[in-house]
């Protein structure tokens, strides 16, 4: 079977998807682009690779203007017609495709079915939500028919799709009102590749940052608009008193922006703020925090589920969550016993969990030994790639 894989940022569990569909004798397209800013996964191929496995970067020639919504729109419309392009070249017999808009989507979608092969969607976020919530204030009187739009097109390309791989059971009531036949959602969540993200005993990336001998509370991944990075400058602002804590936020992009201007106006040396880390090194840059920290906005709710919570679970660490309780990942972390998590809007309940987890060893440690034991009975690429290659196929109903 030829399957073309396609995750727009190029995050680390679709390349163990490929890697692995492609150890099963599969002939496998993997693409991704380096257009946008993202804590990409290793996009090297390995000396293991299996030999039907195909990596390949598709790019704009330019980075994505994330937050210019006209010229984004050009660009990924753009974007599109090169990766029908390359599935054309490539005439695969199924596509699963996930990480970008609808637009993007429909784009693969079409191409897929002029070429005869099966399209699956993988959806991890509801787009138009997000719109909706990114116009509000900015652009009121355009907002509605702008995300009504948007709306249409997403639903379109949903139901249009011959399988649609949801991360989470709280997008079926959501794709069920947009038209979406129930047979043909299967729910499928998000993992991390435990190997990949399991710290190495050495302290080294610490000490090249002059960080060793200091409570690391970490933060690693995007920091965009479904994130408040208010919350990590209260972090920091928390703990401005004890010269043996540093927050570390490893990010880029807009909130990385805003983090720079709070760390200069209010004088907070404790907020170290790096730029994304090779893919090779993130086990390191993961494993070198005391306590690991997530944060996502109210809106968000059930509509985004941040990924970096499952790489956390591998590392050992303990959790530190500001997360809608709706949301799977607050749910994952609850029920794992692998942290400690506060409504996002609870900035002093924030607080109060991190310092209970700056004094307590004998929790942290709990709290971590039990976020891998969840990791390594959950994140099993086994039984993930069957039930993937199951939809790829076109077997069973919605599961």
């Amino acid at each position: 079977m030829r399957i073309l894989v396609h995750d727009f940022p190029g995050y680390a569990f679709p390349f163990q998807l490929s890697r692995w569909l492609a150890a099963q004798g599969h002939e496998v397209l993997h693409l991704f682009s380096t257009s946008i800013e993202a804590p990409r996964g290793r996009t090297d191929a390995r000396p293991d690779d299996p030999p039907t496995l195909t990596i390949e970067a598709v790019n704009l020639g330019a980075a994505l203007s994330k937050y210019d919504l006209p010229r984004r729109l050009l660009q990924e419309r753009g974007y599109g017609r090169l990766l029908a392009r390359r599935l054309d070249a490539f005439a695969p017999d199924a596509v699963i495709s996930g990480n970008c808009s609808p637009g993007v989507q429909r784009a693969l979608l079409r191409a897929a079915h002029r070429a005869g092969a099966r399209f699956v969607y993988w959806l991890h976020d509801i787009y138009y939500f997000a719109l909706e919530r990114a116009l509000a204030s900015r652009l009121p009187r355009l907002g509605r028919p702008a995300v009504g739009v948007l709306r249409r097109m997403e639903m379109a390309a949903l139901r249009d799709s011959d399988g649609v791989v949801a991360i989470t059971e709280d997008f079926r009531p959501i794709l069920a009102r947009g038209g979406v036949a129930a047979e043909r959602v299967h729910v499928i969540e998000n993992w991390a590749p435990l190997a990949e993200a399991t710290p190495p005993a050495t302290r080294t990336w610490r000490e090249e940052h002059g960080l060793e001998g200091r409570f690391l509370f970490l933060y690693s991944g995007t920091l965009g608009l479904k994130h408040n990075p208010a919350l990590l400058a209260a972090l920091a602002r928390a703990f401005r008193d004890d010269p043996e804590v540093a927050v570390v936020v490893v990010t880029q992009g807009l909130g990385r922006d805003w983090l720079e201007r709070a760390k200069a106006s209010e004088g907070l040396r404790n907020l170290v703020l790096l730029d994304y880390q090779p893919a090779a090194r993130v086990p390191e840059v993961i494993g070198a925090g005391d306590v690991l920290v997530a944060i996502l906005e109210p809106y968000a709710g059930v509509l985004s589920v941040p990924s970096k919570v499952l790489t956390y679970l591998c590392s050992g660490r303990p959790i530190l969550g500001a997360v809608p309780t709706s949301n799977l990942a607050a749910r994952t972390v609850e029920g794992a016993g692998a942290g400690l998590v506060v409504p996002p809007e609870d900035e002093a309940g924030f607080a109060a969990a991190a310092r209970r987890l700056r004094s307590d060893d004998d929790l942290r440690q709990r709290l971590g030994r039990a976020g891998r034991a969840y990791a390594e009975a959950a994140f099993d690429i086994d039984r993930i790639g069957q039930r993937m290659l199951a939809v790829l196929q076109g077997e069973g109903n919605g599961t």
